[in-house]
């Protein structure tokens, strides 16, 4: 798949299946994935295909909201970010960050969370994450929530983080768009939160 030149102009929207079908391709992880793993408990993942688990995603397009947005160039898909309430991922509650954190209780359709990014290679490094992000924050806003959590990895802390570790997006790139950490009980995998401006909680 060709891209454009990673100077030209990022443009983001809430996503399409079409797109998203697009970027995540045939190889590599995003296309045994699709997404799917904190939507899933440890036995349905088990239990299910990256062919299953692509029709999860597609079905999910067709229940509400966007599952995520995404950065395209030249009119072509180059990045996508996963956020959708957190209720809707339920090995995220079970997870060790959360569960020492002790925020796993906290679930409501207005506590949203940013969880996966997904950058074609030979875009990295070019701003797309941070667009990315940007367009989930008002996709998320928009959609209802007052808060918005995300679980980045702390490069200063964790140098020797592996590609595998940063689809969680790095706790610099939050901090730029103005999220604060809530919790630092597993070193090195802050929750950091953003609230909406004029929100209760």
């Amino acid at each position: 798949m060709e891209h454009g030149h990673p100077a030209s102009k990022i443009e983001t929207a809430p996503a399409t299946w079409a797109a998203v079908e697009e970027l995540f391709g045939t190889k590599g992880e995003p296309s045994r994935c699709w997404c799917r793993w904190f939507a899933l408990t440890g036995n349905d993942w088990a239990g299910t295909s990256p062919g299953d688990r692509r029709e999860l995603l597609k079905s999910s397009f067709q229940t509400g909201p966007a599952p995520g947005v995404l950065a395209f160039r030249d009119g072509r898909p180059v990045g996508w970010c996963a956020v959708e309430p957190r209720a809707k991922y339920p090995r995220l509650k079970r997870s060790q960050v959360l569960r020492k954190a002790g925020l796993r209780s906290e679930d409501g359709l207005d506590l949203w969370a940013v969880r996966c990014f997904v950058v074609a290679p030979n875009h990295r490094r070019t701003g797309v994450s941070s667009a990315l992000l940007a367009a989930a924050m008002d996709h998320a806003f928009n959609n209802g929530a007052n808060v918005i959590e995300a679980y980045p990895v702390d490069t200063d802390h964790r140098t020797k983080a592996t590609a595998s570790d940063l689809f969680h997006g790095t706790l610099s790139l939050f901090k730029a768009a103005g999220f604060s950490p809530v919790s630092e009980s597993v070193p090195g995998r802050p929750v950091v939160r953003l609230k909406k401006r004029g929100a209760a909680r």
